[in-house]
């Protein structure tokens, strides 16, 4: 068996008020991968809380050998409901981890995948952005996987933040009432927050690299259910008709190609034609409908998204 990762840091790991919850389901083979990118921090959390919701795998028992060797790790349980509930099921088991913080005198707070690897100064990275912008609620580097030897972008634009690692100024989140239970949260979160009058942003550094383990929306069944489910979420979030369409349309040249965007936009429609729920916050709507309007004006002059 893999042991985890010993290796002294080339001078001690600075520590800061920040706790980690990293929701978790079956995830043993590879989950090493995140343990050790996080043992390995130049900057280490007060508090790391992996919330393992369900696991019928070997997850926990990997979990608790790390957690005996690094006291910042802990591991709590919830009881297994029977299936993986992408979205909502991930931010419950999230605000579960809230409830279990040692650190109560933390000043920021992050979410974290079970299926991620980065490299030693991604915190450090991260807290240089902090430091030098006062306003700036969430913050994340960019996101890419591996496909036959080389890097894919998981694309997000520069004013988005990846959910795979959603690290938040606390003071930020508690003004925008954390996450909310549904597939998109990790989109309303950061236009919630740029509302109130925060910035996001991911950006691109050699050191700041999110490495996915794992096709994005593949976690549930396959790929196809997952695009579907980003449909049927970018509804409910409340994209404008346009954007929607331009969104599915993007997304078409990411696998599954085409098929992929064609099945967002049937999602979006299947969700429309049926009066699916919709997030009731019509500030919030106005605001995403200006933002997007203004993309697609943005797109068409030429300039940079």
């Amino acid at each position: 068996m893999q042991s985890p990762s010993t290796q002294p840091s080339a001078s001690p790991a600075r520590v800061v008020p920040l706790v980690i919850i990293a929701p978790v389901r079956d995830e043993a083979d590879l989950i090493r991968l995140t343990l050790d990118s996080m043992v390995a921090q130049t900057v280490k959390p007060v508090e790391w809380i992996i919330v393992d919701d369900g696991s019928q795998d070997g997850t926990a028992d990997i979990v608790r050998e790390y957690s005996a060797q690094y006291p910042f790790i802990r591991l709590v349980q919830r009881p297994d409901r029977g299936f993986r509930k992408v979205g909502g099921g991930v931010v419950a088991a999230f605000k579960y981890g809230i409830t279990q913080i040692e650190h109560q005198e933390y000043e920021y707070i992050a979410k974290l995948d079970g299926d991620m690897s980065f490299g030693p100064r991604y915190l450090e990275c991260m807290f240089e952005q902090f430091a030098q912008e006062p306003k700036l609620a969430a913050v994340s580097g960019k996101v890419y996987r591996e496909e036959e030897g080389k890097r894919i972008e998981e694309i997000i634009i520069d004013e988005h933040v990846a959910g795979q690692f959603k690290l938040y100024r606390r003071t930020a989140f508690e003004e925008i009432g954390g996450f909310i239970e549904e597939v998109l949260w990790d989109g309303i979160d950061v236009h919630t927050a740029r509302m109130k009058g925060w910035t996001t942003k991911s950006f691109l550094h050699p050191d700041a690299i999110l490495m996915h383990h794992r096709l994005m929306g593949s976690s549930d069944k396959n790929v196809y259910r997952g695009r579907l489910r980003w449909g049927r979420g970018i509804w409910f979030m409340g994209y404008h008709p346009l954007y929607a369409l331009a969104s599915g349309i993007f997304r078409m040249r990411e696998k599954p190609f085409v098929i992929g965007g064609l099945l967002i936009i049937a999602g979006y429609l299947g969700a429309a034609i049926k009066r699916a729920p919709r997030y009731e916050n019509p500030e919030f709507r106005e605001h995403l409908h200006r933002w997007q309007l203004g993309q697609i004006k943005k797109l068409f002059s030429g300039q940079k998204n």
